[in-house]
């Protein structure tokens, strides 16, 4: 099934590094003209070398409406119109269960929910320009089970999903489709699993047999896969849904 998605205008938030590099990396591949959008200038740069220098980059606080709406301005006068937005800044660093205040409620929902509902806002109005249009945020399994996870971050996971799905509803009328992934496990260089990896394989093997019944890591390719057809027309009839792509781990549960 070819998904045709070239020629297509798409912004990665939160795509300079991890899932969301390989994200961008597969749209860029396809085809089309990417735009990458993060806070961190020398992640953006070196994604820019890694993607061949053909992609768009924009040091962007994405929890914050006026720095998004000065994006969206630079993307409407460099573009004139916006296909696909995938919403994938997060962090799953917080405080064990049980130990959350209010100043780390507010900061692990700002980067993992507030990250996306921002940018969404600010872009809505470019992405009907291009009706039919797409958005996909990339939630978590830790935000459809309890995991063991930060509560914080499962929470910030799981509010993203319901923000899709209530979403779905008004954006359908400006002929814009949301949905969500959410991922399990996902080996990437500088990432959490490639830390435990290198400290204690023997343990991370032992979670992999004991949790996920493929018994192996995800890669950012099979998330770009599940976001690009969420994305493409072959999905035109789905909005609202959250597709998770986790090796079976939360079927577990």
């Amino acid at each position: 099934m070819e998904l045709d998605l070239s020629a297509r205008k798409v912004l990665v938030g939160g795509g300079s590094r991890g899932i969301g590099l390989g994200i961008a990396r597969f749209f860029a591949e396809a085809g089309c003209e990417v735009a990458i959008a993060a806070r961190g200038q020398a992640d953006l740069e070196s994604a820019r070398r890694a993607l061949g220098g053909a992609v768009r980059i924009f040091t962007t606080d994405l929890a914050d409406a006026e720095s998004c709406a000065g994006l969206i301005a630079d993307l409407g006068q460099a573009w004139g119109r916006l296909d696909s937005l995938i919403t994938c800044a997060g962090s799953g660093a917080s405080v064990p269960p049980g130990q959350e205040t209010a100043a780390e409620w507010q900061r692990v929902l700002r980067v993992n929910l507030f990250t996306a509902t921002t940018l969404i806002a600010a872009a809505t109005p470019l992405l009907a320009r291009s009706a039919p249009a797409s958005i996909v945020c990339i939630s978590s399994i830790c935000g459809v089970e309890a995991l063991g996870a930060p509560v914080t971050y499962s929470a910030a996971k799981a509010a993203l999903l319901m923000a899709v799905k209530g979403l779905s509803t008004p954006l359908a009328g400006q002929g814009i489709r949301i949905n969500a992934v959410s991922p399990g496990n996902i080996m990437f260089p500088g990432g959490t699993w490639a830390r435990k990896l290198a400290e204690n394989p023997q343990a991370v093997q032992a979670m992999l047999d004991a949790k996920v019944p493929q018994r192996r890591f995800g890669a950012p390719e099979d998330i770009a896969k599940a976001v690009a057809f969420l994305a493409s027309s072959h999905a035109g009839f789905i909005t609202g849904a959250n597709l998770v792509v986790d090796g079976g781990q939360s079927g577990c549960f």
